[in-house]
């Protein structure tokens, strides 16, 4: 949400096109992706303490990094023969993709969920659910908040002011309250005044653990992957591309980014509700109402000047990331266990990371060779319509001989 303010102003600032911008992007996001599975490997050994102090100084050395790459770009250009310009403004542009990419929405999101992940079991949804209020407070308000620190101190001092802010707001934090489980505090995972319910949901026992090879084999892994790298993917690329798709359909910069707004209602409702409710249903039926929404967003973007258009975009938008919030904190841990959360996480988070790459570049090179997004959001329509199909199957390998 954040870099799609900055989209024009780096194509500016670099002198890169569109299409370069995004394969810069392509590049960096898909790099980082390939890095994350092993993140997910020391979240298990180091734990969410150490984890979350790491990725938040890495995160706003990144960003100061970034404030200054297009000036650390023409100095080093001025270095290479002139024909290079364009080849060292897409690596220096690249290179800090990749390094925010993976300290930020790698890691920092890993640890982040995965601790919650670790400390809650029948309350799980609901805790995913509150603090999906403030991620999607957060995506509400990003591209406007950006905007105005941008026109008062410039794109490199909206970057600077986010970098101290996690520096030294975050970081400290991070090191004072996480803890990587409530067994290392002598507590235990919902508090001891937890009501049991008396009529067990079979998906919310474990009776194994699962370790990542074993649950790679499962077919709920590849389905709830697979959605969640859609979901990553189409909503990196319509969000990095805003301005220009706002402009195809005949919408101002601030008319299609004030849709964030309503847009961020919905998620925190439908957040909210599945989080309350979560714990008496099967994970499966999520993952439909999931793609089922991601299916409406495509459509309300494709139809974004017509009666409907507006409506479908906002909802199904809402939908899809809230149940997406809700769902993607609590499946791994319900069907696999907390041993090795980190590692199998990671992968889901590497298959995420690496799709939102991808997005950007396939919606400028469908910009770039047909003139328009028609083409590129029917193929966002027909391919969450196949995984809700797919969703019926999604079951929780944890039922397996138990019922």
């Amino acid at each position: 949400m954040g870099f799609s303010v900055f989209t024009e102003i780096l194509m500016d600032e670099f002198g890169l096109s569109r299409v370069s911008l995004s394969t810069a992007y392509f590049v960096g996001t898909v790099a980082s992706g390939l890095t994350l599975p092993s993140a997910g490997r020391l979240f298990d050994h180091w734990g969410a303490r150490r984890m979350i102090v790491l990725s938040a100084v890495a995160t706003g050395l990144m960003l100061l990094f970034l404030s200054e790459a297009a000036s650390f770009a023409r100095w080093l250009a001025g270095i290479f023969p002139s024909g290079w310009k364009a080849i060292v403004s897409f690596v220096v542009i690249g290179l800090g993709f990749y390094l925010i990419r993976l300290a930020a929405q790698g890691v920092l999101t890993l640890t982040s969920r995965n601790v919650v992940g670790k400390w809650f079991d029948q309350r799980r949804g609901m805790a995913m659910a509150l603090s999906g209020i403030f991620i999607s407070f957060g995506f509400s308000v990003a591209p406007k908040g950006l905007d105005l620190l941008i026109q008062q101190f410039g794109y490199g001092g909206a970057w600077r002011f986010l970098a101290w802010l996690t520096l030294f707001a975050m970081a400290p934090l991070g090191w004072l309250i996480f803890r990587d489980n409530p067994e290392e505090c002598g507590l235990q995972m919902d508090g001891p005044e937890v009501i049991q319910p008396k009529k067990v949901n079979p998906d919310m026992l474990i009776h194994r653990q699962y370790n990542r090879r074993e649950a790679v084999r499962t077919y709920a892994f590849h389905i709830f992957n697979l959605s969640f790298a859609f979901f990553s993917l189409y909503s990196t690329a319509f969000t990095f591309h805003i301005e220009s798709l706002g402009n195809e359909f005949g919408f101002e910069k601030s008319q299609i980014i004030n849709l964030f707004i309503p847009m961020a209602a919905v998620s925190v409702i439908t957040n909210l509700f599945f989080g309350w409710i979560n714990s008496h249903i099967r994970l499966k039926y999520m993952l439909l109402t999931m793609n089922l929404g991601a299916v409406a967003a495509a459509i309300g973007l494709l139809k974004l000047n017509s009666s409907i258009g507006v409506p479908f975009y906002v909802i199904g938008n809402g939908v899809t990331g809230g149940v997406f919030s809700s769902l993607v904190g609590i499946v791994w841990a319900r069907f696999y266990g907390r041993l090795w959360l980190g590692s199998i996480s990671g992968l889901c988070m590497s298959s995420m990371v690496i799709a939102s790459g991808i997005g950007p570049w396939l919606f400028a090179r469908a910009k770039q060779v047909g003139g328009s997004y028609h083409e590129i959001l029917i193929v966002c329509i027909f391919v969450p319509a196949l995984l809700c199909i797919g969703s019926f199957w999604a079951d929780n390998p944890q039922r397996r001989g138990h019922g």
